[in-house]
């Protein structure tokens, strides 16, 4: 077999294993198997770099390529090409060969000979849909799409279900289409599965306009209800938002699918719906691509991240464009007691971990290369000299060794400063929400600092500074002794022992910093996270539910 075929049967190979990962998910969700739930997420995740060095390993071993004889690369892409360029999701085939070939080469930025710089954009293939036509009654056809589900057997109280999914279609047509009903339902066959829920996709036409319609259904031990019903552009956009984990769903062509899903969701942008499908690398792809073409098409510079400066990354970003990027420094400042591998480590369990919808999704990126003109000079000055082991100059180039892009985000502080009233009073209130969240899902976030939390589009509160997070079952919550009485004793120290993993809920509203007009409204709703019996509630709830 010639190399060409050989990678791309290496892919095709990944991508079998891939589904019959997913496709248990539906199995997973009837059953309640939340640990072999978990368990396949992780392994999932995992398979995209086993396959890749498995790959190389098979070429290297069997003499197919010379890590010095790029030449040959070169010839064995020109081969490749006309084997998948007829494939359902054939790019996904060419990311596959770009990362066998940048592991082959330590290829710094791109190289056109070697890579393939671009996506195709064509995606053969269907989505496969269902269709449910609404005659006189929205009600029977609500009905039917219940019906067709794989647990409808399961569903308590089938008419309450198809009472709820019908009124609240109905409440929507009559608060925003009141001249308006939907004629028929379109219905993508297979469910979205993450955590312990399942999510039916679909949409309601209406003399050519579309409503999004996403059913959440969750499966506690009295049997499958409805969570949730959803109709809003907003709420679905949120759904498949950037802070939340990847869905487990069974899409023969994801292509296809993300073109359908942005009927639904027309701003959000393909890498992240990759992403959110699973298809990582694909969405990681599609996000470098972008940005090579936001580069040139636009003149503004790259520039401190708003916010203050952190003591662990160095994060900039440009302008107009929406991303961050967070480059590690070499050295901590004090207080921070961390190391750079510990860093790595607390953003690769966020990436494997169930984000609960809280936690940035930071995709890693290695020997990124950009136009050093493009850097101010005072961002340029600190990247090379405070993270020298990572940065380094290339004739025209900045070259960042090793970074992580998320989504930018306006960070809590700033937000709560500009917002108005009833805004920040919200995002006050969320914040809080994001720490119970974050608890329920065994995640203490370690420095709550509100300069580490950011508001998305949507208003939702999320985590993004991964330096001191860690397993809420590793903490220990202590109430605070009381105060030493001593005359003259002073109570600058502790008179207590403090252990390293010791945390002190009572002490925390002063060093929020969440403003006076606001630390009433945070008080009333979420006085009980002052209080140390409530995390350790939290760390129960946690235990219980571990594997």
């Amino acid at each position: 077999m010639q190399p060409a075929e050989r990678i791309a049967g290496h892919f095709h190979a990944y991508n079998e294993e891939f589904g019959r990962i997913t496709r248990r998910a539906a199995s997973h969700f009837v059953k309640r198997d939340w640990r072999a739930a978990r368990s396949d997420c992780v392994a999932r995740i995992e398979l995209y770099e086993q396959r890749v060095a498995a790959c190389l390993r098979s070429l290297l071993d069997e003499a197919a390529v010379r890590r010095e004889d790029p030449r040959s690369w070169s010839e064995i892409k020109r081969a490749y090409e006309p084997i998948v360029a007829g494939r359902a999701d054939s790019d996904f085939y060419r990311t596959f060969f770009n990362s066998v070939g940048r592991d082959l080469f330590g290829t710094v930025g791109v190289d056109p000979d070697l890579e393939f710089c671009s996506s195709s954009g064509r995606s053969a293939g269907r989505v496969p849909l269902r269709f449910h036509g609404i005659d006189a009654s929205l009600a029977d056809g609500v009905r039917e799409l219940l019906e067709a589900l794989p647990f409808a057997a399961s569903l308590g109280d089938f008419d309450g279900a198809v009472h709820k999914v019908s009124a609240q279609i109905g409440r929507h047509y009559e608060a925003y289409r009141p001249s308006a009903s939907p004629e028929s339902i379109e219905v993508i066959e297979s469910l979205f599965y993450r955590g312990h829920s399942a999510f039916l996709v679909a949409r309601l036409v209406d003399d050519g306009a579309v409503t999004p319609l996403v059913i959440a259904f969750s499966n506690p031990p009295e049997g499958v209800r409805i969570d949730e019903v959803m109709l809003s552009r907003a709420d679905v956009g949120s759904l498949f938002g950037f802070e939340r984990s990847y869905f487990h769903v069974d899409l023969p062509v994801v292509g296809a699918a993300i073109t359908l899903l942005r009927t639904l969701m027309p701003r959000k942008s393909i890498d992240e719906l990759y992403t959110v499908l699973g298809r990582a690398k694909q969405g990681k792809t599609e996000r470098y691509f972008a940005l090579q073409r936001h580069l040139q098409t636009s003149i503004d510079s790259f520039v401190h991240a708003p916010g203050e400066r952190g003591l662990v990354m160095i994060v900039f970003t440009l302008p107009s464009h929406d991303l961050v990027f967070k480059v590690i420094r070499d050295r901590f400042g004090p207080p921070k007691g961390t190391t750079r591998e510990e860093v790595i480590e607390r953003y690769r369990f966020v990436f494997q971990h169930d984000r609960a919808g809280r936690l940035v999704d930071a995709q890693e990126f290695k020997r990124l290369r950009l136009p050093r003109e493009r850097f101010m000079p005072a961002l340029s000055r600190e990247l090379l000299e405070d993270a020298a082991r990572t940065c380094r100059v290339d004739g025209d180039d900045l070259i960042i060794e090793h970074c992580y892009i998320e989504r930018r985000l306006r960070p809590l502080n700033l937000f709560l400063r500009e917002a108005d009233p009833a805004a920040a009073e919200a995002a006050v209130i969320d914040y809080g929400n994001a720490l119970r969240d974050l608890a329920a899902s065994n995640i203490f976030p370690g420095d709550l600092l509100l300069k580490n939390f950011g508001v998305t589009n949507h208003g939702d509160v999320v985590f993004y500074d991964y330096d001191e997070l860690c397993l809420l079952t590793d903490c220990v919550f202590r109430d605070l002794p009381g105060a030493r009485s001593d005359a003259g004793e002073s109570d600058e120290e502790p008179g207590f022992y403090v252990g390293p993993h010791d945390v002190f809920p009572e002490q925390w509203l002063p060093f929020l910093a969440i403003p006076a007009p606001l630390q009433e409204v945070f008080l009333r709703r979420h006085g009980a996270l002052l209080r140390a019996a409530w995390w350790r509630d939290a760390q129960r709830a946690d235990t219980a539910a571990l594997p």
